[in-house]
């Protein structure tokens, strides 16, 4: 009989396709796991309600249990609650920094609005150098979820895996 912690430790390993170096359970997409008889229902929570990437996320989490040998499979979006990077784990945190993209900062309340004039660089480091003195380029860099920035020490361009 398949458990769920057999599926989610098979699902962990599911790497985000935007991403690659942050799997589905590090950015806290991934929010059940249902075993009913043959049958697995995995729940995810898109990180923006129009992601493209969950098509292609649907398809990894089905071939990936289709090659343990469970064909069984129904994978459910989510969009209530909202997914916030308060979801996200402190590994995939590191991974992020550690990729070169600064990662959101903890809001501990949840979604939180992001304006679209928003350039609040308090407290965000470059993953670089680690300075502080940081500046927004632009609010929305090579995928929604992420906005591009500039270390004004070593000038170096980066991602930022916007908080919400």
């Amino acid at each position: 009989m398949t458990t769920v912690a057999e599926v989610r430790e098979v699902l962990a390993q599911v790497a985000d396709p935007e991403i690659p170096v942050v799997t589905i359970a590090d950015l806290g997409i991934l929010r059940d796991v249902t075993v009913d008889g043959t049958a697995i229902i995995v729940t995810i929570t898109p990180t923006y309600s129009g992601c493209p990437a969950m098509d292609e996320i649907r398809a990894d989490i089905s071939s990936a249990l289709a090659a343990h040998g469970w064909d069984d499979v129904v994978v459910k979006l989510v969009l209530s609650p909202a997914w916030t990077t308060d979801w996200m784990s402190a590994d995939g945190r590191r991974k992020l920094e550690e990729y070169g993209i600064a990662p959101p900062r903890r809001t501990g309340s949840g979604p939180v609005a992001v304006g679209l004039s928003q350039r609040d660089s308090a407290g965000l480091s470059c993953p670089q150098c680690g300075s502080r003195d940081t500046e927004e380029l632009s609010r929305f860099a090579s995928t929604a979820c992420k906005s591009l920035w500039r270390c004004k020490a070593c000038r170096e361009p980066f991602d930022h895996f916007k908080d919400h």
